[in-house]
């Protein structure tokens, strides 16, 4: 390392500053700030010679951090970009979107506060595309094989982008109007700006892989005339069936799924016009769940100017320390402070939904009562229940598996009983030349694990295409190990 006495030097983890409360909620720019580069380099620099990074284990991508991270302290910025985009296609989108379990293996996180690791990658990737050092990587020859990919989240653009670069002909399947999936309709500006994405697809235009929008596979095209038509699908089209909460009053005007409040809210900012919009202003809003969804409804709600902001969530509140079965170098399961959560708006822990309440079908509170736990099950305490004044109530209770969509009707590709697309230990369905990446064959997961699926699913594509592959496969399918197909 540069300076092997970083750790030793910089004992303080400082992250990257947020844009002041008051000033952020006015509008829906990132609510980060650029972290001035000498303290960036300082950061960095804390990153120990460590001899086992554990860091790269705790990344299913096995970003080479410690790499990187020098040469960041060293001031440059192009080599490290070039470190890190071999291992991820998508730095600008894990360094904004994703929970870093990198840092959690951080050893230096054994006794002080971990590298800022998330923060090192995102100024690289914002650096690199600031110096016009992201260029298109067209392949050098192109194969006579053609490949459909369906869904443009992370997985499938991290899978087209490899197949494109291993000189297949790809084309990406969205049935929305715009590429992107969730990164375009479902995380919003104040957590990423569409600029980041719309350059990265501009480079991968321009390496040759083609986008198809507003196409519904399984209602536009069969899954069948796509099988027929190339010479392999990959289906990345995400988890997508939301959790629903069944209970008296769940039919009420007002009570909505958080993905529709939210891909509403992302298409307005967009300066898209959306017919009966879901709008928090002037309103009192409950989200049901804690987790990132929750917390984009919550920063959403503030900009809209919603009159109080309330967060429900069944469980316990997390510990602030790693509890003893969770030690380092795993991935805990912490309180979390999310830049929404700064904005306002309170959060309550163990509390249970009973009943949506209202007034001519249209909602006006939600009865909630104490969680207790019997024989190993969360149920409402009795005697416990009051009413929580609610006109708007976002269910963010994770989702259930992929959509049906007709694949398995179409090209009889089965389903498994966790509501994922079952695949083999090479990504593929049990019907040949259809695969399944993300969280379309995962489940719901971390966007650095659609991505890295996304990656090794193109490598088992190309290498059932050609009878050998050079891309590389950092994950299996079927467990969270780093493997090599």
């Amino acid at each position: 390392m540069a300076d092997p006495r970083g750790f030793m030097k910089v004992r303080e983890r400082q992250t990257q500053p947020r844009r002041p409360v008051p000033v952020r909620i006015m509008d829906w720019k990132e609510v980060y700030e650029a972290q001035e580069k000498g303290v960036l380099k300082a950061q960095a620099g804390r990153c120990m010679d460590c001899g086992i990074p554990f860091c790269h284990q705790g990344c299913p991508l096995g970003n080479l951090i410690p790499e990187w991270n020098d040469l960041m302290f060293r001031d440059k910025g192009r080599e490290a970009i070039e470190r890190l985009h071999a291992t991820n296609n998508f730095p600008e989108f894990t360094g904004r979107l994703c929970p870093a379990p990198c840092e959690s293996s951080c050893v230096l996180g054994i006794n002080q506060p971990p590298v800022t690791i998330k923060q090192v990658e995102v100024s690289i990737a914002d650096q690199a595309f600031g110096e016009g050092w992201v260029e298109p990587h067209p392949p050098e020859r192109l194969t006579d094989r053609t490949i459909a990919v369906v869904g443009s989240g992370p997985a499938g653009l991290a899978a087209a982008q490899q197949l494109t670069r291993a000189g297949h002909t790809v084309a990406v399947y969205e049935r929305d109007d715009r590429i992107g999936g969730l990164l375009r309709y479902g995380i919003p500006d104040f957590k990423m700006e569409k600029v980041h994405l719309e350059r990265r697809l501009a480079q991968m235009e321009a390496e040759g892989t083609r986008f198809r929008t507003g196409v519904d596979v399984g209602k536009d095209i069969s899954w069948g005339q796509l099988r027929r038509r190339y010479d392999a699908v990959v289906i990345a089209t995400g988890a997508t069936l939301p959790r629903d909460l069944p209970i008296p009053g769940r039919d009420l005007e007002g009570v909505h799924y958080a993905m529709d409040y939210l891909v509403q809210a992302n298409r307005v900012v967009a300066g898209e016009s959306v017919e009966d919009q879901i709008h928090a202003e002037g309103k009192h809003v409950v989200i049901l769940g804690g987790g990132d969804t929750g917390a984009d409804c919550l920063g959403t709600a503030h900009r809209q100017k919603a009159a109080s902001v309330t967060t429900l969530a069944i469980g316990q509140q997390p510990p602030t320390e790693r509890r003893p079965d969770q030690p380092w170098p795993t991935f805990p399961t912490l309180f979390d402070i999310a830049s929404a959560h700064e904005e306002g708006g309170e959060r309550r822990y163990l509390a249970s939904t009973v009943e949506f309440v209202g007034n001519n079908g249209v909602l006006r509170g939600i009865k909630v009562a104490e969680t207790e736990f019997v024989n190993g099950r969360r149920v409402p305490k009795a005697g416990t229940e009051r009413e929580i004044p609610a006109d708007l109530v976002f269910l963010s209770l994770g989702f259930t598996g992929a959509e049906p969509a007709g694949i398995t009707e179409q090209v009889q590709a089965e389903f498994d009983d966790r509501g994922n697309v079952a695949r083999d230990g090479y990504y593929m369905t049990n019907t040949p030349g259809v695969f399944s990446a993300g969280d379309a064959g995962r489940g719901q997961s971390l966007i650095v694990w659609a991505i890295a699926e996304g990656r090794a699913c193109a490598a088992a594509v190309d290498q059932w295409l050609m009878g050998s592959t050079k891309l590389p496969a950092p994950v299996a399918p079927t467990d969270r190990s780093i493997a090599v197909l």
